[in-house]
């Protein structure tokens, strides 16, 4: 995508207003009246009052929260805030999008679906602008202008659902979005004219200013082994239920990590997309999944290996792995039969306690080399503790 394109999406027409043709007889009109420019919006907030402040969007496709930068620009930042706390925002639309770019909202005129040739055009020339060296990448909010007019900003704002580095510097950017870029990102992908404007108008139902909780404890990050060591995973699966033990002792953080995946619901609506008779079962990868979202992303990464002497024996729970013995991320495997091949060089964090004769169903499954030909679900990996 150009980017031509994405500042046009980003300008803002001005609207003519024609004047009367018809005068007075015998009396010429009289001269335009110039009122004096309105001074730019200066906030009476300071940078500390506005400082650990979040905005909360909601939207009909779902909520988006920004983290608001005062550091970067005040005024920005302090008109926002004033806006959401009068409910200027209340009833807006997301009234231009760029697929997989941008989505653009705030303007006061769309508020009124009988001035869809107008939308863009309101709420701007308030403020002057507060360049920053933040990168309009993934995330940032920027404030829309009219076209060469660097200090003309206002109510209207847009959101980068993909990096947009060509903007850099060009735009006032004061924001970050902390949680709901996917719904930003399936706003952007709603469908358009070829303007971009939505078929279907998406209201932006009300903003809120709070202040940013305290970040969330990351889920079985302090259990003790003897505690990691009560819990159970029940592997629903399309075949029948599969539960599983775990070894803390042995791989702690292997533990964690699939405790924290399937909590997530990361495992959920995965497959098993491999069958090895008589060696293993495998799944859990995402790619045989949805698109997990933003705060899902988040839980995935490498691990380190914590291999063990703990046998590869039928009913074992293992984690799959690339070359690299710290790549394993997501995908499992259970094993089918002995498999001293796999003894020290993968990492064993558990084993199934009922539910083999499930294994044993997949295992015989109809299978296109090690593919199942026909899907088997793993629809849920519900967590719970005796």
């Amino acid at each position: 995508m150009g980017l031509r394109r994405v500042k046009a999406a980003l300008c803002i027409v001005a609207v003519a207003v024609s004047s009367l043709s018809a005068q007075r007889r015998g009396a010429p009109p009289p001269p335009p009246q110039k009122s004096a420019p309105a001074a730019p919006f200066t906030t009476p907030l300071s940078v500390a009052d506005m400082t650990g402040k979040q905005a909360v969007v909601t939207t009909a496709a779902g909520t988006i929260v920004i983290d608001l930068r005062p550091d970067l620009a005040p005024n920005h930042v302090g008109y926002f805030m004033k806006l959401a706390r009068e409910h200027a925002y209340d009833g807006t639309t997301f009234h231009r999008i760029i697929r997989m770019a941008i989505v653009q909202g705030g303007d006061p005129l769309s508020k009124d679906p009988a001035k869809t040739s107008l939308y863009g055009t309101g709420g701007l020339g308030v403020l002057k602008a507060e360049f920053s060296a933040e990168h309009a990448s993934r995330g940032a909010v920027a404030a829309v202008l009219q076209p060469n007019k660097p200090d003309s900003a206002g109510s209207q704002f847009f959101i980068c659902v993909s990096d947009q580095l060509a903007l850099d510097g060009k735009y006032t950017i004061f924001g970050r979005v902390a949680e709901g870029i996917d719904v930003a990102q399936n706003i952007s992908e709603a469908p358009a004219d070829a303007d971009g404007r939505p078929n279907q108008r998406i209201v932006i139902s009300d903003v809120t200013i709070r202040d940013t909780p305290p970040p969330e404890a990351e889920p079985f990050a302090n259990e003790s082994a003897a505690v990691l060591a009560q819990y159970r995973a029940v592997l629903e699966t399309s075949l029948g239920p599969i539960t599983v033990e775990f070894f803390p002792d042995k791989a702690p953080e292997h533990v964690r990590n699939f405790l924290r995946l399937a909590d997530a619901g990361i495992y959920d609506g995965t497959a098993f997309h491999r069958v090895v008779r008589g060696f293993v079962v495998q799944a859990g990868a995402i790619n045989t999944r949805a698109p997990l979202t933003e705060k899902q992303r988040k839980y995935v990464h490498t691990l380190k290996p914590e291999f063990s002497d703990t046998p590869h024996v039928k009913g074992i729970l293992s984690m799959a792995r690339g070359d690299d013995p710290a790549s394993a991320t997501t995908s499992f495997f259970i094993v089918t039969g002995n498999a001293p091949s796999l003894d020290g060089k993968y990492t064993v964090f558990g084993r199934v306690v009922d539910g083999l004769p499930i294994v044993d169903a997949i295992e015989q499954s109809a299978v296109n080399g090690e593919s199942p030909v026909a899907r088997i679900e793993l629809s849920r990996v519900r967590i719970v503790r005796p």
